[in-house]
């Protein structure tokens, strides 16, 4: 097993095993997941890969880089989930070993494995190359602009370091990097860049990484990648695109959009529980370390800049979502491995603190672990609890078969915890090796028995009820709620009546196909009371679906 620990290509095939199988075993969630199919499912459909478009209008929020991805993998596995999920899988086969070899570089091959193994055994670094968002790609382009530059810095200035690049060579990778970045969700990839070097700047009292004329070049060659790309759209749709798409970003930095809003420390609950056990780790590391290596010092020192940076802008932002703050899923399995490997090398004694965190929150995973199915099979018990929330009730009437095999994931968390605390003593390599692969394995065990049974309860109803319109001369939309299963699991085709995407025309208008309606619980009534023309079809688990009869031919 050491020995295997050593080889990129075990990180690889790693990545490969856990990543992969059943991308399309549950359906792609609402919103994100769906809104970015459904974006690459228009792309195919319609043939334009320019244009983004959802329900065939025109969308303006993100840039096309991922979409193109997500497409390119329709073409080649056909259009579904497990399609959609499939280049961020890809990209985690890429990034686990590239965080070995990295680590490798920087230090030795026990802290490459360190790096690695803390990305891979903690929650949500791991599900993310199971998901269907657009971060994963975002933040690798990110992190290697980023890296680049650092590496640059470097340059003539950290004895041992040796490279086969020049700095030049570098800063253009760099820049490169963080323009696929601003190509991929936009010019936020280029903010988190530049705030985390200014804060460098600030700390370093002054002194700059890199020269400012060669800060530039990186900067320029970031705004020309994306350029590429933009010059293009405006030669076939003028200015638009970039109006809108600016107005966009504004209004998500700057507002809570769409119930998306939270409390000012949202991202750091979400960071501590998301990211563990990396996060207990990377706590005592946040702090900078005298007696590391003098390249390894630096790199730490950016990594914790970088930290700060995304926790406070993401925090500061109105628009709280739980994927903002994955930028720091890379410094916080970083400075886990800082952690972990000077109690390695220096074989002292490890933070006592540490077994508190551990096991408290590991006790929280063990009984969320545990509840789930109970509760799964005591609905009962939780009905009551939520009196608050028709629609949550509802939802709780879904037939989901929970089974006492659905404690299994409870009982790896159990065997986890234990098996560190029993080996913490005696072999702390062992124990950690324990804790993190025993940590991939109950996260990817979670997916299989929970994840597809949570969306039985949430949506599955809904979109049951839209797939069933697929090849149906029918329209389709909600009301009340904003959802994109209609298109999505509809597979709706492109429109031959323009109206069809004005949402108060299939509510009201005259409409010259049948309109399938998905109304919530909770709207019910306020919507039998504005569209009395439609007929109730049937209601399963909180959804209620209606169709509106053609009224005209």
């Amino acid at each position: 097993m050491k020995d295997w620990l050593n080889h990129k290509s075990f990180w690889a095939l790693l990545a490969a095993v856990f990543f992969l199988p059943f991308l399309g075993g549950v359906h792609l969630f609402d919103w994100d997941e769906i809104n970015f199919a459904e974006l690459a499912r228009e792309m195919v459909v319609s043939g334009d890969w320019l244009k983004m478009q959802i329900n065939y209008a025109e969308f303006t929020e993100k840039p096309p880089l991922f979409f193109w991805l997500q497409a390119s993998s329709m073409e080649l596995f056909g259009i579904g989930d497990y399609a959609a999920r499939f280049p961020n899988a890809l990209l985690g086969i890429l990034v686990l070993p590239a965080l070995y070899r990295l680590g490798s570089f920087l230090v030795d091959q026990k802290f490459g494995i360190l790096w690695a193994l803390s990305w891979f055994g903690s929650t949500l670094p791991f599900l993310y190359f199971k998901s269907g968002i657009i971060d994963p790609y975002f933040n690798f382009f990110i992190f290697t602009g980023l890296l680049f530059l650092i590496l640059a810095s470097w340059v003539g200035k950290e004895d041992g370091v040796q490279f086969r690049l020049s700095k030049t060579a570098m800063l253009w990778i760099g820049g490169a990097a963080i323009g696929l970045g601003i190509l991929t969700k936009g010019p936020v990839a280029y903010l988190l860049v530049f705030l985390t070097t200014a804060v460098y700047i600030l700390v370093k009292r002054g002194k700059m990484p890199v020269k400012l004329i060669q800060f530039i070049g990186f900067s320029a060659v970031a705004l020309l990648t994306f350029a590429l790309w933009f010059a293009v759209d405006f030669l076939f749709r003028g200015p638009d695109f970039l109006i809108e798409f600016t107005i966009r970003q504004w209004e998500l930095l700057t507002t809570g959009d769409a119930g998306h809003s939270g409390f000012i420390g949202y991202h750091f609950v979400v960071l501590f529980f998301g990211c563990f056990p990396a996060s207990i780790f990377a706590i005592q590391s946040l702090r900078k370390a005298a007696d590391l290596p003098g390249h390894l010092r630096d790199f730490q020192l950016w990594m914790i800049i970088l930290f700060w940076v995304v926790l406070i802008l993401f925090s500061l932002v109105g628009t709280k979502i739980i994927h903002y703050s994955s930028m720091a899923y890379y410094p916080i399995t970083f400075l886990s491995a800082v952690s972990i490997w000077r109690v390695v090398r220096e074989k002292r004694s490890y933070a006592k603190w540490w077994n508190i965190g551990l096991g408290l929150v590991g006790l929280i995973m063990v009984a969320v672990s545990l509840a789930l199915p109970y509760l799964g099979m005591h609905p009962d018990k939780l009905i009551p609890l939520l009196s608050a929330d028709p629609f949550a009730q509802a939802n709780m009437n879904a037939e989901v078969n929970w089974s006492a095999i659905d404690y299994l994931p409870g009982l790896i968390a159990m065997a986890v915890l234990a098996g560190y605390f029993v080996y913490r003593k005696k072999n702390f390599n062992a124990s950690i090796k324990i804790l993190f692969f025993g940590n991939g394995v109950w996260v990817f065990a979670a997916l299989i028995f929970f994840v597809a049974k949570v969306e039985s309860i949430s949506q599955r109803a809904n979109v049951s009820f839209f797939e069933g319109c697929v090849g149906e001369e029918v329209y389709v939309t909600t009301y009340g709620y904003k959802s994109y299963v209609p298109w999505y699991y509809g597979r709706i085709q492109p429109h031959q009546n323009e109206m069809a995407t004005d949402g108060k025309w299939l509510l009201y208008g005259e409409t010259d196909r049948p309109v399938r309606i998905s109304v919530k619980i909770n709207k019910v009534e306020e919507f039998e009371r504005r569209v009395p023309d439609a007929v109730l079809l049937y209601e399963k688990n909180g959804f209620y679906f209606f169709e509106r009869p053609a009224l005209s031919k």
